[in-house]
């Protein structure tokens, strides 16, 4: 057996590659549905229903979606410019506690500032914190050649224990009863809820227009232009004028300020403080969700709903027939693999021998 490059690849196939790759993620599933021993139509139905089946299943969809959402697109427009960021998940977190840095209830009362100065502050703060942290592989990878994987990956376990040194150390909570958690954001400044006794919040909007504003540079910018170019073919690009180191770090601080943001609306719309638990993985997943949507920012919104549809329902699905949450967390890596194997299916075709 070899691979044979394609001398093109069609509409069709690029259309048909993340719907296959989702087929088979639910043929897949639907093995270790059959395995646990629970039935697989009412497991599927519950699952649907748990996702979107009502209004309040809806909303903790779209609530769920919303870091989805951001870290999707950190992933896609750094793909895009083939610097390949893993490090979402330790950006998000260092955004987070950046957040709260600038606007928790330090001492009791925080900065003493207007709210909505407040609010951007700490926005500010936590997409700066992202982007310095991807700022360092990006900057080894253009000078060096350092593998950005390796760096970016490791990244994140050194962020997680020095947010786990601060949630026990100087921003830990004095009233969380010894659990270690930090200041509590002040509520002057946490997000606006969309839909009343609900966790949807206005972060959401921030998201879609997030995802808007990407899809627009991607498409109609000089600098889309570059870090297309550059992503297709980097020696190319630069024998063309294309200035690929610069796009690279520029790529970098966009990538790392989006998971970073990320980080900061969970903190103002959902949780209120930093936990080491408070993310489930939202940084990892974000990479399945730009390899679904095909590393097309609006086709983000639509990959990331359908992945936290899968997170929300799982969980009320497993009360139900007993099958484990952890079965979301298969089809999420399952359809990494998939989407994947479907993409590289789109540019070569299989020969035997």
């Amino acid at each position: 057996m070899r691979l044979e490059k394609r001398d093109g690849t069609s509409l069709a196939a690029l259309l048909a590659a993340p719907l296959g790759a989702v087929a088979f993620t639910l043929l897949a599933a639907t093995g270790l549905v059959l395995w646990a021993g629970a039935p697989v139509g009412r497991t599927w139905l519950l699952m649907l229903q748990g996702g979107f089946g009502s209004a309040f299943a809806l909303t903790e969809t779209l609530t769920r979606a919303t870091p989805l959402m951001l870290t999707g697109l950190a992933a896609t427009v750094a793909f895009r410019a083939r610097l390949y960021n893993i490090g979402a998940e330790g950006q998000l977190y260092a955004g987070a506690i950046a957040a709260v840095a600038v606007g928790g209830l330090h001492g009791g009362s925080g900065f003493d500032a207007p709210p909505a100065l407040l609010l951007a502050g700490a926005m500010l703060a936590a997409a700066l914190a992202g982007a310095l942290l991807l700022l360092g592989p990006a900057l080894l990878k253009s000078r060096l050649g350092v593998d950005e994987v390796v760096t970016t990956l490791l990244l994140n376990f050194i962020v997680l224990l020095g947010v786990s040194a601060l949630l026990d150390g100087p921003m830990k909570d004095p009233l969380a009863m010894g659990w270690p958690q930090s200041v509590g954001l002040n509520p002057e400044i946490e997000l606006s809820r969309l839909v009343e006794r609900t966790r949807l919040h206005s972060g959401l909007l921030v998201a879609l227009a997030a995802a808007v504003t990407l899809w627009g540079l991607l498409r109609f910018t000089v600098w889309g232009f570059d870090i297309r170019a550059t992503g297709a073919n980097a020696r190319g690009a630069a024998f063309a004028g294309v200035p690929v180191g610069r796009t690279v770090v520029l790529v970098a601080l966009l990538s790392g300020a989006l998971a970073g943001l990320a980080g900061a609306i969970e903190v103002a719309g959902r949780t209120g403080y930093v936990t080491l638990d408070m993310s489930p993985g939202y940084g990892y997943s974000g990479i399945v969700v730009a390899m679904l949507a095909g590393l097309h920012p609006l086709g983000v919104v639509g990959a990331s709903v359908f992945v936290a549809g899968i997170l929300v329902g799982a969980d009320s699905m497993s009360r139900a027939v007993g099958v484990p949450t952890y079965l979301a967390d298969a089809m999420v890596a399952i359809a990494l693999i998939a989407v994947l194997v479907a993409g590289l299916l789109t540019r070569y075709r299989v020969r035997w021998r």
